[in-house]
């Protein structure tokens, strides 16, 4: 097991009937509030309206931005944050999924250091890994997912799309922990089915990446790896078919913050390179992140890991899907077939032609994940290093 330092500094209010105290918890916190949300989705649903209400009874004053699209942009982040700063609002909330989130940290950043947030990202003209900006202050952050995906409540980073140059990359430092996060499992019975299965698919991709590159010999990370594995697998199919289960509803969220917040991986370390190339293909299509993320996967696994590291794949074929194969070239690719099955059972499964992504697209695509992912270097680490060539292949074994 690698040397590793966790830093868990968000207060996590989990449960039913949670966002009630919204106002009250956002009140230990500040005295006016940009209250940061998608155009639509949380009025729809009466979640805004329950979160202003608690606001209302705390007193807490607050100002609506209400703009946030899905792999939310730079400019949408630089304006929230012009808001906030001539508002004077002294605190970020966020309410909605991971793009709301990320937009929320973004503009905690810039609406505190007035400076544009692509100043922050990967890819900007100075993005090696040594210029890169690491966010040491922004406004204090309460976060209130309504989606079980990301994570992004409850850790300290975020990813953002530069929609000028079609770059999506990521930002982070320990000024973006939110103080608090509120996980009310009720706020996420209304999202649609297929918001759930890309979610799924996202918080399963969260937990292979590291366990599949990182350190072999950390045990106790890769059996917690296993088991929330295991969860999204029990429990997401069950959310979709019966949206208003408490039960499917609240170990799906619980699986999604714990996959990020730092347990898993520590003293693993890994990479995420799927991430990187899906980042990639929602920069210039927009396409949802998640379904991106299942589309690549298998011929990331038939590419990389199968050969790189069959017996890795093997144990997660055997601990997750439950493959009996003792060969582990065998058991590594019954793994995959099972994952397509379930792919399949939650209506993710695809291609990127399926995508509306243009074949002639995919070199370009596959040169600019290696420059905005590689920090300066002509790869983006894996199990080995993964050229422009590899991710071309990836790319074109997914079309």
């Amino acid at each position: 097991m690698l040397n590793f330092t966790v830093h868990m500094p968000t207060r996590i209010h989990f449960g039913k009937g949670e966002v009630e105290k919204a106002g009250e918890v956002a009140c230990q916190h500040g005295t006016k509030a940009l209250l940061v949300t998608g155009r639509s989705s949380t009025k729809k649903t009466g979640a805004l309206d329950r979160v202003i209400a608690s606001f209302t009874q705390a007193k807490l004053a607050y100002v609506l931005f209400d703009r946030i699209e899905p792999n939310p942009r730079t400019t949408t982040v630089d304006e929230g944050a012009r808001i906030a700063r001539e508002e004077n609002c002294d605190l970020i909330v966020a309410l909605g999924g991971g793009s709301t989130m990320d937009a929320a940290k973004a503009i905690a950043t810039t609406a505190l250091s007035n400076r544009p947030i692509y100043d922050y990202m990967r890819g900007n003209p100075a993005g090696t890994a040594s210029e890169l900006l690491p966010i040491k202050e922004a406004l204090p952050l309460i976060t209130i997912p309504t989606l079980a995906a990301t994570g992004s409540e409850a850790n300290s980073s975020a990813v953002l799309t530069h929609w000028d140059t079609k770059e999506k990359s990521g930002i982070g430092g320990p000024g973006l922990f939110p103080k608090a996060a509120i996980l009310d499992p009720e706020l996420t019975y209304t999202v649609p089915a297929s918001y759930t299965a890309d979610g799924a698919a996202d918080i399963f991709t969260h937990l292979y990446e590291a366990y599949l590159t990182g350190d072999e010999h950390a045990n106790v990370q890769d059996e917690i790896t296993e088991g929330l594995l295991r969860n999204t697998i029990m429990y997401a199919k069950k959310a979709i078919d019966e949206p208003t289960d408490y039960e499917a509803r609240s170990h799906l969220l619980w699986t999604s913050t714990l996959a990020l917040i730092g347990i898993a991986n520590a003293g693993r370390g890994g990479s995420f390179p799927v991430h990187a190339m899906e980042h990639t293909l929602s920069a210039h299509y927009d396409i949802s992140h998640g379904r991106g993320l299942a589309i690549i996967t298998p011929a990331y696994f038939e590419h990389v890991i199968k050969k790189d590291r069959p017996h890795r794949l093997a144990r997660l074929a055997r601990n997750v899907f439950r493959i009996t194969e003792q060969n582990d070239e065998c058991a590594a690719q019954l793994g995959i077939e099972a994952l397509i099955a379930w792919y399949k059972e939650l209506g993710v499964y695809g291609t990127l032609a399926d995508m509306k992504i243009k074949e002639s697209d995919l070199a370009m695509m596959a040169d600019e994940t290696v420059r905005i992912n590689g920090r300066g270097r002509s790869f983006i680490p894996g199990t080995r290093d993964l050229t422009t060539e590899d991710v071309l292949h990836i790319f074109k074994a997914a079309y």
